[in-house]
């Protein structure tokens, strides 16, 4: 994989729980266009995909799971604990995913690009980098982070993190060296200062529109000084009536963008929506009552699909509550349907639709590229 010219490449990696993909995420907040490799890596042997039959080919049919996808737990189980199998399965995946990031950094309009690989410097990856970004946390964090968002036990959590090579080894290969004590704004900081070093400026997001006319819909980017009005209108208008803090919608920016719908300098609505394996996901989709029309949720849903577009993301799934489902000639005009997951058809689209539908809520699906990434075979 060799570097175009005008792009600027961050390598950015770090042991478990540390932080990786919310700094990723910072990054594309600020302006970089990120990838996960680990996750390319997934789909590069999910069914179809092709990596696949050569897996299954090196391995065996009993890595299969009763609808005939790879079981990465079985698969990870072997090749973790013999190395000859885990050099076998990297022979496979990493010349599909250096290939597929390859081409990700080609079609990129932006000109910085963050790839984010757990072994990154135990890969090739490492000498297309321009940057070594490392995150860091004290073990105690990465215990909180592991048992409160895995679900496990301390003594799980500790398994994990003690499998994984010495942080310290980590950080010293690094030029950039981010310390995620665990405080949002703190991490934000060192961020917004490293992003400084490699951009001219922070604020390489795409033009904010020029104001809209008297009674016409607007829509920006929300930022985190955005916090408190984001997590207002939410909580207002929750369908399940949750309350959703300013330091909910801080940490929230560790994982999705927020897109403000506004009217005559009124915030009107928003959406909350993120961009994981070239899926985007509309999570959150509220408006106010007198503003639940076509033209408002066209011009929401537009400027999503426009953000999503310049990530590159093959498919758009939103997730609206059933009385904004019910626009169907907006949904029609603009290209969506009515789809359940199973229905999607690509595995990395229903695994996105399984993992993020929230309950209560519709799925409503389009498909925004044909030329895929990791085509199947």
């Amino acid at each position: 994989m060799g570097n175009p010219p005008n792009r600027y490449v961050i390598g950015l990696t770090g042991n478990i729980a540390t932080g990786k993909s919310v700094v990723r995420k910072m990054l594309e907040h600020l302006g970089a266009y990120t990838i996960d490799a680990d996750a390319l890596a997934h789909r590069a042997i999910s069914k179809g995909a092709p990596g696949y039959q050569p897996v299954i080919a090196t391995f065996g049919n009993w890595i299969l799971d009763a609808e005939g996808q790879i079981d990465r737990s079985k698969l990870g189980d072997l090749v973790f604990r013999d190395a000859e199998a885990l050099a076998n399965l990297e022979a496979i995946v990493h010349p599909l995913v250096f290939q597929a990031i390859e081409i990700l950094i080609k079609r990129a309009k932006q000109e910085i690009i963050v790839v984010e690989a757990i072994k990154l410097l135990e890969s090739e990856l490492r000498e297309r980098c321009n940057s070594i970004w490392v995150t860091y946390a004290p073990e105690k964090i990465q215990i909180e982070r592991l048992m409160r968002k895995r679900k496990i036990s301390r003594e799980a959590a500790l398994d994990r993190i003690h499998v994984q090579g010495s942080q310290e080894e980590k950080t010293s290969r690094a030029h950039v060296v981010i310390r995620n004590t665990g405080s949002y704004d703190n991490l934000w900081s060192q961020v917004t200062a490293a992003w400084k070093g490699v951009s001219d400026s922070t604020e390489t997001l795409p033009a904010v529109p020029k104001k809209a006319k008297s009674g016409a819909y607007s829509v920006q980017r929300g930022r985190p000084r955005d916090s408190k009005t984001i997590s207002e209108i939410i909580s207002r208008l929750s369908q399940n009536g949750q309350k959703t803090s300013e330091a909910d919608v801080m940490e929230a920016f560790g994982e999705k963008a927020f897109l403000l719908l506004q009217m005559d300098d009124q915030l009107v609505g928003l959406a909350g929506w993120q961009v994981e394996n070239l899926v985007a996901r509309t999570i959150d989709l509220v408006l106010e009552p007198e503003h639940r029309v076509s033209k408002a949720l066209e011009a929401l849903i537009s400027e999503v699909e426009r953000t999503s577009l310049d990530l590159q993301c093959e498919a758009s799934l939103v997730f609206p509550i059933p009385e904004l489902a019910k626009q169907e000639s907006a949904w029609k005009t603009m290209g969506y349907e009515r789809r359940t997951p199973e229905s999607l058809g690509v595995q990395a689209w229903q695994d996105a639709a399984l993992e993020s539908k929230p309950p209560g809520t519709v799925l409503m699906f389009k498909q925004l590229r044909s030329d895929r990434v990791l085509r199947p075979i």
